[in-house]
């Protein structure tokens, strides 16, 4: 199946802009109704929903070091990253790999 994506509510909606001019799907944090809930919250939402996370939180870098199950994360840091390279990763998470191959994993961007 393929994969789909969430965005932290501190990413840019362009990005989430540009993956869906791609035709991949892809939530906002706003869009689900989980504005301020939780990294945790917002974890077991894409979890439960087998949605990647993208989001430059190192938070959820420590929760999966803690073993805390995810459906994946597609990591970029905040200043090291532009948008199109952001969305760029993501495709590239979307073309190579499976839904099942990325839960547990992280992808750096």
């Amino acid at each position: 199946m393929p994969i789909r994506f969430h965005l932290d509510e501190n990413v840019a909606d362009a990005i989430a802009e540009g993956l869906r001019r791609r035709n991949i799907d892809v939530t906002t944090t706003a869009e689900a109704g989980i504005i301020s809930a939780s990294d945790e919250e917002q974890f077991a939402f894409c979890h439960r929903t087998n949605r990647v996370i993208i989001t430059h939180d190192a938070d959820f870098l420590r929760m999966h070091r803690r073993g805390v199950p995810h459906s994946g994360i597609a990591y970029f840091p905040e200043k090291g990253c532009t948008i199109q390279e952001a969305i760029q990763g993501c495709v590239l998470i979307w073309k190579l790999l499976e839904e099942s191959e990325m839960v547990g994993r992280v992808e750096y961007l």
